[in-house]
């Protein structure tokens, strides 16, 4: 796990040795281990990470950044930049690649010759070998760069699920691209200026989903996908950007299984999972949650090691967040070696430290917790395996099984719906409690009967349409370029609607939550920590064999996660398969109305968030004071235009890409 970034000069002006300095600079983080930086402009080799064969036909320029993380082949050969043998492919590379040894050996079958024993060289021969297609042959996650000196062409490139994040901009004369927003501001070329429709989608969804980021000039490379960039025009001095996707989750046919068989085909599926994600030459061990998704993995570790696993566990002093004690009921069960962190009020104070490493406004409050976790664990580990990716694949949230059964209330005669279920929910007292049933029966029942994009966007936004319509500034409503609401989130879904209500949910969260939200927390608050984060859950055969399987084996009755726990329910201690999903949930809301109380009016209320035009002041003002005197729970709308703000004064006002 690394950090990676680089600049294209298509007109031949030479590359910046002190701008890749400091675009590296700003990556340290990700890579403690080393820092090699090199470019084709002299063909000496800078930091001694090898020699270049010179400037490509016509002059194009190239430099490349990388900082290591060292994981696998611990030698000086493991260092990057890396080369071929003749000097006319470079690659910088962030990631692991499962299958590397397999491929190794292919290769090696086929005449190329290894020098490291690391999994990027065998990138660099798989690309010689298969060119683009060598993507489809990769199993793992990653992000990197690949220079052809002879062709003078860049790829970039994703994993299928989008694991590891890839930022690039095209600036005059060329482009510029890195792993984290804070490296690419570095470069004097890249301007801050905001796109404020990206921003409404922020405050729609709590994140920028790609290829859109909050910097109007910015971009991300979307998961799944390759970015070839080569010159083009009568002078070869302009871009050309091609991209194409290598891979898409499918969600048919369906496979006809006996449950018996499939339980024992995803048990061979995840044991080689977590297998395949334990090679390593530094030492590791796992988060735990005492869930479902996290306690299947840290069994199936116990199976595969020699000795006692190491797990790493955190909570909250308020009851309803804490599941310490669930996690230690698993990791009494496994004897593993066991280290606990409880998170408190204070924590917030790393919020400054987490936007400048997202780079863009960010709001799952989850990422509080994950990046202490991670602390905690970097102590004691360099690699840590999670259960990422269990909810997406085995139908793991609720608003899964709200989906499927708001298609079968929707059967209900129309007099039946309007005329008696609706207007008694209407009497349903309310709850300040997020987890409450009776709270959850009423915002079901309130769009219930609406098509099924609309009502999926409702159960995910962070501020709904009511609630943007009177907290929008009238100037910021209006320079929206006239976009739909949530236009992105619905037309997924409107593609995903014939799969059925449970696939379909499942696969816009693939598309959407997973990559832009889940993912991006997990790798941020890691590599923030320079902690390397493994998911065998996303290994994409698993996922590729749980999209094959029909909706029965996957939810029955209300029962969530209905195969993954007859799977391994012999290995599960009965809390984990019987209790509610708690999630990774963070008491902010409780914390708005004590700790914080005044942190949150004076940053919101303040001057400098009125000055944004983002939203009017009087209708902030409320909701803080409704909050507050608990008359209501605005949680996760201020937490969202809480952490906008903060952006602001971090990466637009404070310019704090500065900092490394």
């Amino acid at each position: 796990m690394c950090g990676i970034a680089g600049i294209l000069h298509t007109d031949g002006r030479p590359i910046s040795p002190e701008i890749l300095e400091s675009m590296a600079a700003a990556l340290a983080h990700r890579g403690p281990d080393g820092r090699g930086v090199w470019t084709n402009d002299t063909g000496d080799g800078s930091r001694g990470v090898g020699r270049a064969a010179g400037p490509a036909a016509g002059g194009a320029r190239v430099g490349l950044v990388h900082t290591r993380l060292a994981i696998l082949d611990l030698s000086p050969l493991g260092r990057q930049p890396m080369t071929n043998e003749d000097g006319t492919v470079w690659i910088t590379f962030n990631g692991e690649i499962y299958n590397f040894e397999e491929l190794r050996r292919e290769l090696e079958g086929k005449g190329h010759c290894f020098r490291s024993r690391t999994d990027t060289e065998v990138i660099v021969h798989a690309y010689e070998e298969y060119g683009d297609g060598c993507l489809q042959r990769l199993e793992g996650m990653f992000a990197f760069a690949i220079w052809d000196e002879r062709r003078g062409r860049l790829l970039l490139a994703r994993d299928r699920v989008g694991k590891k994040p890839l930022f690039y901009a095209p600036v005059p004369g060329g482009l510029v691209f890195a792993s984290e927003l804070q490296s690419l501001l570095r470069h004097p070329a890249v301007a801050r200026d905001v796109d404020r429709d990206a921003i409404d989608e922020y405050l729609t969804y709590g994140y920028v989903p790609a290829p859109r980021t909050a910097f109007r000039g910015v971009r991300k490379l979307s998961p799944a996908n390759g970015l070839v960039v080569e010159r083009a025009g009568a002078d070869g001095e302009a871009l050309q950007l091609r991209e194409e996707r290598y891979w898409e989750l499918r969600y048919g046919p369906k496979r006809a299984l006996t449950e018996a068989d499939a339980c024992a085909e995803l048990r061979h599926l995840l044991r080689d999972a977590v297998r395949r994600r334990m090679v390593s030459d530094v030492p590791l061990g796992a988060f735990l949650s005492g869930g479902v998704d996290s306690s299947v993995v840290v069994g199936l570790m116990s199976g595969l090691s020699d000795r006692p696993v190491k797990t790493f566990s955190i909570g909250f002093e308020e009851g309803s967040h804490n599941e310490l004690p669930f996690a230690k009921e698993v990791a009494e069960r496994f004897k593993t070696e066991h280290h606990e962190f409880v998170v408190r009020p204070a924590a917030l104070d790393v919020l400054p430290t987490l936007v400048r490493h997202y780079g863009e406004p960010y709001a799952d409050s989850s990422a509080i917790p994950t990046f202490y976790l991670s602390q905690m664990t970097r102590q004691h580990v360099t690699v840590a395996l999670n259960g990422d990716g269990g909810d997406e694949s085995f139908a793991g949230y609720e608003r899964y099984l709200a989906n499927v059964v708001a298609e079968r209330y929707q059967r209900l005669p129309g007099w039946v719906r309007g005329g008696v279920v609706e207007p008694l929910s209407r009497l349903l007292p309310d709850s300040l409690d997020g987890r409450s049933r009776v709270r959850q029966a009423r915002r079901f029942l309130a769009v219930a009967a609406q098509p099924m994009e609309r009502r999926y966007v409702r159960w995910i936004s962070t501020l709904s349409p009511e609630t943007k319509a009177s907290v929008y500034h009238p100037d910021f409503a209006g320079s929206l370029n006239g976009t739909r609401d949530a236009a992105w989130l619905t037309g997924l879904m409107d593609t995903a609607r014939a799969l059925g209500p449970l696939d379909a949910a499942m696969k816009v969260d693939v598309e959407s939550y997973l990559p832009f939200d889940l993912l991006v927390k997990v790798d941020i608050t890691s590599m923030a920590n320079s902690l390397e984060a493994r998911s065998p859950f996303l290994d994409h055969r698993v996922m590729e064999f749980a999209a094959g399987l029909p909706p029965a084996l996957k939810v029955r009755g209300s029962r969530l996660k209905y195969l993954l726990k007859q799977a391994f329910a012999d290995v599960l201690p009965r809390a984990a398969t019987e209790r509610r999903k708690m999630g990774f949930g963070v008491p902010i809301g409780a914390w708005f109305r004590g700790e914080l109380r005044e942190f949150v009016g004076e940053t919101l209320l303040s001057t400098r968030a009125r000055e944004r035009g983002y939203f009017q002041e009087p209708v902030v003002r409320q909701l803080v004071e409704q909050h507050g005197r608990g008359e209501a729970d605005h949680t996760f709308g201020l937490w969202t235009m809480l952490m906008l703000e903060l952006w602001h004064r971090e990466m637009v006002d404070g310019q704090g890409a500065g900092r490394a």
